[in-house]
């Protein structure tokens, strides 16, 4: 069906295939299998996370895998929504380093009711929604947002919360099945804490005195559905009506099936620890259909996204590159690129050093044979899965295309400067946007700064004073040779290569031969030390055109 579909938009039996492709026909296949055998009106991929901290760069692959396959889905013609979760009524576990470690009093509360340390936000959850909101907006990510703070205290999930509470023996027959020894990272509010006839109780309020989940159930009445509880921080009892009141929420192995069936989702992916042995996606798989009538989603698992030369990100310990950070210095097709180009299943890294000069290369080499389109296979498809999207449209990219890595060399001789960069390469700044900010960040913030390039403030005078002849003699000649102006990229090339050629009496355009390379190598050190005192640098036509005519001459002439 899924693939008929697809063909009724035209032949397309040639077009290629990715793992969104075939994520996307199974995700629809069993959207058909729950609906009887026809798609339903309106497909659901799901997405969710807790806002606990930053949202790194490995929890945007729980986004950008729904984005993907909800976008394939809704090139077919289907109707599709990605629809996000954001778990903000869990728990706030433990205080992040750099914040005031007063904070700790707000352990065991809704993370919607903890309030933002810098007080910029209404509360933490939204401290961390709100840069990833943005992020995903300029990535062109289009997603219906559900707040669960907001869904649990307007008593939207009671009846589910009842039926929970209701078929409990049932719960702990399947969660008996699956548990295994508790491991000290394991979520505190996975399973309850109660000892008794209210072990492993699928409901845990949070007290009404002081708001934390640290109770101890004491008793429930399955006729009135109150429920008993007292607090183990700040020891007041208290009694809930589930039926009435909205104070607490499912554990959540419980939680999760409920949605699948509340919200009908038909696909959604997850960390491939969600998936293993024992894991709330197996347990969810027996809960969801004796429990609320339901079925799981299609799934996929995910696996994990680092940053080079770092450890496995967490959220809890802060510094954790996000995609806001991210997209200072990538292109926003180029992060989603990122994802899209690699198989869920493969763990992969995210590299802010010179890796990036390498990536925008292969990019600009990808947008060219993107252009041709008998060149269009799975490497193209995943571009156009990254360039574009179906409500953001083409998403920005520079008018004037000029390698990164050039941009980034002017840049780092100009110290930033984003208008004598532009001005260097012979574009205005508005051509070269994005991809010149970002250029002059990466050089400005994310480079080592013995890396950097630092151009010297006044000439050696002494090295110039202590040239040997054959030194005196290249300078001589580059002098000469230095046109009015340094904007012909190969004019500048052709000089500097050429002035060893001219010494040895051959003409600039004659084949080097090895005593010429063995000379080219020690002009080129010379030329570094005089302008910019290193052994290396950026190339040296940049590095003249950033420079000037006038900064290189005083550079580069000997002391009369």
């Amino acid at each position: 069906m899924a693939r008929g579909q697809r063909n009724q938009q035209g032949d397309q039996q040639q077009d290629p295939t990715d793992w969104v492709t075939r994520t996307a026909d199974l995700a629809l296949r069993h959207a058909e299998s729950v609906n009887g055998g026809t798609l339903p009106d309106l497909v659901t991929c799901a997405s969710g996370i807790s806002p606990s901290g930053p949202i790194h760069l490995g929890n945007l692959r729980e986004f950008l895998t729904v984005h993907f396959v909800a976008e394939e889905i809704r090139r077919r013609g289907i109707n599709v929504r990605h629809l996000h979760s954001w778990d903000d009524y869990d728990r706030f576990r433990k205080v992040p380093a750099g914040v005031d470690p007063s904070w700790s009093e707000h352990i065991g509360r809704p993370l919607s009711a903890v309030p933002d340390p810098t007080g910029e936000f209404t509360s933490w959850a939204e401290r961390y929604k709100a840069p990833l909101r943005a992020a995903l907006a300029e990535m062109g990510c289009d997603m219906v947002e559900v707040n669960q703070t907001e869904m649990y205290t307007s008593g939207a999930y009671r009846e589910q919360v009842l039926t929970a509470i209701r078929k409990r023996g049932e719960i702990e027959s399947v969660m008996a099945r699956f548990r295994t020894k508790k491991t000290d990272d394991a979520p505190a509010d996975d399973e309850g804490s109660t000892e008794g006839d209210l072990a492993r109780f699928p409901y845990k309020p949070y007290c009404r005195g002081c708001g934390r989940d640290t109770v101890t159930l004491t008793s429930y009445d399955d006729e009135t559905t109150d429920l008993a509880y007292t607090c183990d921080a700040c020891g007041d009892s208290y009694v809930t009506n589930v039926a009435t009141q909205n104070e607490g929420k499912l554990v959540w192995k419980v939680d999760w099936p409920m949605r699948w069936t509340y919200e009908g989702v038909h696909f959604e992916p997850g960390g491939v620890d969600h998936a293993s042995p024992g894991s709330s996606y197996t347990v969810g798989k027996e809960l969801v259909g004796p429990i609320f009538g339901g079925t799981a989603p299609s799934f996929v698992g995910y696996s994990f996204v680092g940053v080079a030369g770092m450890p496995k990100m967490s959220s809890s310990k802060g510094g954790v590159p996000t995609a806001a950070e991210a997209l200072r210095i990538l292109e926003a097709p180029i992060l989603r690129w990122l994802y899209v180009r690699r198989q869920p299943k493969q763990a992969f890294n995210v590299d802010f050093g010179q890796e990036v000069l390498r990536l925008y290369d292969e990019w600009d080499a990808l947008t060219k044979k993107a252009a041709i389109p008998e060149k269009r296979d799975a490497a193209v498809l995943a571009w156009e899965r990254a360039s574009a999207t179906s409500t953001a449209g083409t998403l920005p990219t520079p008018a004037v295309v000029v390698p990164f890595r050039m941009l980034s060399s002017v840049a780092d001789v100009t110290a930033g400067s984003r208008e004598i960069t532009a001005r260097t390469v012979g574009a205005t700044e508005a051509d070269l946007e994005p991809r010149l900010d970002k250029a002059a960040t990466w050089i400005t913030s994310y480079v080592d700064p013995e890396e950097r390039t630092t151009v010297r403030e006044d000439a050696d005078t002494a090295r110039l004073a202590a040239l040997d002849d054959d030194e005196a003699r290249w300078l001589g000649l580059l002098l000469d040779g230095l046109p009015a102006s340094f904007a012909d990229a190969d004019e500048m090339t052709t000089l500097i290569y050429g002035v060893p050629k001219v010494a040895r009496g051959l003409a600039v355009d004659d084949a080097p031969t090895d005593e010429v390379k063995t000379d080219q190598k020690a002009f080129f050190k010379l030329l570094y030390h005089l302008l910019v005192d290193a052994e290396r640098g950026p190339r040296l036509p940049t590095l003249f055109a950033a420079l000037g005519p006038d900064k290189v001459r005083t550079l580069l002439t000997p002391p009369a």
